[in-house]
């Protein structure tokens, strides 16, 4: 059994593999312990019948908290996974656009292997986690953040900052503008950021990845703005993981 485990700063996520199948994947907060992030998903893997300590089981960690995971053979980088994970699902050459929490990641893939890769500053602008502030603050889930953008008209996001995003977000809505050109300007600001990130290392294929893979509204949008079609899957947020299970 293979067995990989992906500690994000966000989510922390397991996928065990056994011949060339996925028969389990499991996704829980990290919280502020990566170790016990890693333990919990122990304990969701044994619901399953998998014991990733047990003798025939076979784990590699990766992640930003690789390693925070005691029962695992080896670490191995986040980069190196997300590639190998993405050319397990698509089956093909391509860019990977992985929007984690703390980062946003650009892999571009020839023979099955990453050629090049860019990531963002440690600015949180342009990442899932500035999403889920605003959402925060709004009130609102990230779905109904999606869903409320599609219906609304562009508002300029123009910060850089996520603190200073976020203080614009509060100033657009004391002075009453609509959710909807809110929620639109907030999506819009972060993809913005995403393809300004890929620039010209987007080649062939691009595949979505991380926990905004399958939100449908942001994949048409990163379309949008790449100028070329975006694939997902609902596996691709575990990415990282079946590369860290297929590094065994």
């Amino acid at each position: 059994m293979k067995i990989g485990i992906d500690i994000g700063s966000t989510a922390a996520k397991a996928a065990a593999i056994e011949g060339d199948e996925i028969i389990c994947t499991i996704v829980v907060p990290t919280g502020f312990n990566g170790v016990d992030a890693a333990m919990r998903l122990a304990d969701g893997l044994r619901e399953h019948g998998i014991d990733p300590t047990g003798c025939d089981a076979h784990v590699v960690a990766t992640g930003y908290g690789r390693v925070s995971v005691p029962y695992a053979e080896k670490t191995v980088t986040e980069i190196t996974c997300h590639g190998r994970g993405a050319t397990f699902l698509f089956g093909s050459d391509g860019t990977v656009v992985d929007v984690g929490g703390q980062d946003t990641k650009v892999i571009q893939l020839v023979d099955g292997k990453v050629k090049k890769f860019v990531m963002n500053d440690k600015c949180a602008a342009g990442t899932g986690k500035f999403l889920e502030v605003i959402a925060d603050r709004m009130g609102v889930t990230q779905e109904e953040l999606a869903s409320l953008a599609a219906a609304g008209e562009h508002t300029q996001i123009s910060s850089m900052c996520t603190v200073f995003a976020e203080s614009e977000v509060i100033s657009l809505i004391g002075k009453g503008e609509p959710r909807e050109n809110i929620a639109n300007g907030v999506i819009e600001s972060v993809i913005t950021k995403v393809a300004s990130l890929a620039g010209n290392l987007v080649q062939g294929d691009v595949y979505l990845t991380g926990g905004l893979c399958e939100n449908d509204y942001v994949v048409e949008r990163l379309a949008s703005h790449l100028g070329c079609p975006v694939s997902t899957s609902p596996y691709a947020r575990y990415a990282g993981a079946i590369g860290a299970a297929l590094s065994v």
